[in-house]
């Protein structure tokens, strides 16, 4: 990735299912990378992290994310109306975002494709299939893949 060397990774967890944001923190801290991981449980929440707004607007506490792991079914904004918030926003649309859900319906799959998710993953049932798909998930956004330097 295109960032200095030291500097943590800054990655926008948006879920508000505790068991499985606990499960991805701890998926993502195991990578061998330098990450904070910033936990918000609605689409209320994310944009106003993203727009720096209310309890966000810190932006050195709460900096723009390299990477947003995004669940769906989410209180408040729906996760497909983030989404697309985040891909028609300048400022935003360069951040990758990670479809992380439960749903494996066709319609979900083609509306994040619509919306220019960057991947959709969907959610193991099982235990150790969920911590190695996070571990895969954070090796190749954290380890492999090329980002441009931020603006």
């Amino acid at each position: 990735m295109a960032e200095l060397p030291g500097e943590p990774l800054h990655i926008l967890l948006v879920e508000d299912n505790e068991a499985h944001a606990e499960l991805v923190i701890r998926g993502m801290r195991d990578q061998q990378v330098a990450n904070r991981i910033h936990h918000v449980i609605d689409g209320e929440q994310a944009l106003d992290y993203l727009f720096g707004r209310g309890a966000f607007a810190d932006m050195k506490k709460n900096p723009c994310p390299n990477l947003i792991l995004l669940d769906l079914r989410l209180p408040k904004i729906d996760g497909l109306e983030v989404l697309k918030i985040i891909k028609t926003t300048p400022k935003l649309l360069r951040i990758p975002v990670v479809v992380l859900t439960s749903s494996d319906a066709e319609s979900d799959i083609a509306r994040s494709y619509d919306y220019h998710a960057n991947s959709y993953v969907v959610k193991p049932l099982e235990f150790k299939k969920f911590t190695q798909l996070m571990k895969d998930l954070g090796f190749y956004w954290l380890g492999w893949n090329t980002m441009p330097i931020k603006d």
